[in-house]
């Protein structure tokens, strides 16, 4: 049996990891800002974010086509253990159902909802719920999920959980769930500035732990992108029928 790789290494993944994420995002935003989209996203809602996504998937498949070819490494691509997933999606789904009716509601009664600065009209609306449900969690499961669990997993070579209440958690799962969560922080260096949404970050760790068990209890990052794009559809699409039924 393979012994695990020496503890200090591990950190070093990480970082590797992180710095990996960051080279994809921001070559993402490079890429996408090459590009003109006046004629069919005026309001920049929907078209830059999309293309950066795509890009920073295809960075990440990159990647994950060298390990599959150089240690033989399984990201789970296939639909794994359906039952397993489909039970997973279903649970997520019903949760996140109720959560955005209710932070949607309660977000309106006391007015912490942003205001929505662009018209509801049918290209906004079908451009940015498109976005959420087909291209957000896709390209950010593969990134931020498929590619640090099973990259992490290898080294560790053991399964290590972390216990938190009465659920034993893969503490691969949980480093990509911070890695996720620190994906939600906007930086820049010059000049020196750094922006984040405490709740944001909060809801990234949480729904990161949720997609992170899901993929590795299904064994397919399939379920992980269906749960993460519903879960942006649904919060998003209450956040407009609110707006549009009361403002």
């Amino acid at each position: 049996m393979e012994k695990n790789k020496p503890f200090f290494l591990i950190p070093i993944v990480i970082l590797l990891l992180w710095i990996f994420q960051e080279i994809a995002s921001r070559t993402g935003g490079f890429i996408a800002n090459l590009f003109s989209y006046d004629r069919i996203d005026k309001y920049d809602i929907f078209a830059w974010i999309s293309v950066h996504h795509v890009v920073q998937a295809i960075i990440a498949l990159v990647l994950i086509a060298i390990c599959v070819k150089v240690k033989c490494l399984d990201f789970g691509f296939g639909l794994g253990n359906v039952k397993e997933g489909l039970r997973h999606t279903l649970i997520f789904t019903i949760f996140v159902f109720i959560y955005a009716v209710a932070t949607a509601i309660i977000g309106h009664i006391f007015g912490l909802t942003p205001a929505i600065n662009f018209p509801l009209n049918a290209t906004n609306v079908i451009g940015t719920l498109g976005f959420q449900l087909l291209i957000s969690g896709t390209s950010e499961e593969i990134l931020f999920r498929a590619l640090p669990i099973a990259i992490l997993a290898y080294n560790f070579k053991t399964s290590k959980d972390v216990k938190i209440h009465k659920l034993q958690i893969p503490l691969e799962t949980i480093i990509a769930a911070v890695l996720f969560t620190i994906a939600h922080i906007s930086w820049r260096v010059n000049p020196f500035s750094v922006n984040y949404d405490i709740i944001q970050l909060i809801i990234s760790f949480v729904f990161g732990i949720f997609y992170g068990v899901a993929y590795q209890k299904s064994k397919s990052i399939v379920y992980p992108m269906v749960m993460h794009g519903i879960s942006n559809f649904l919060i998003v699409g209450f956040w407009y029928i609110l707006s549009f039924l009361f403002t």
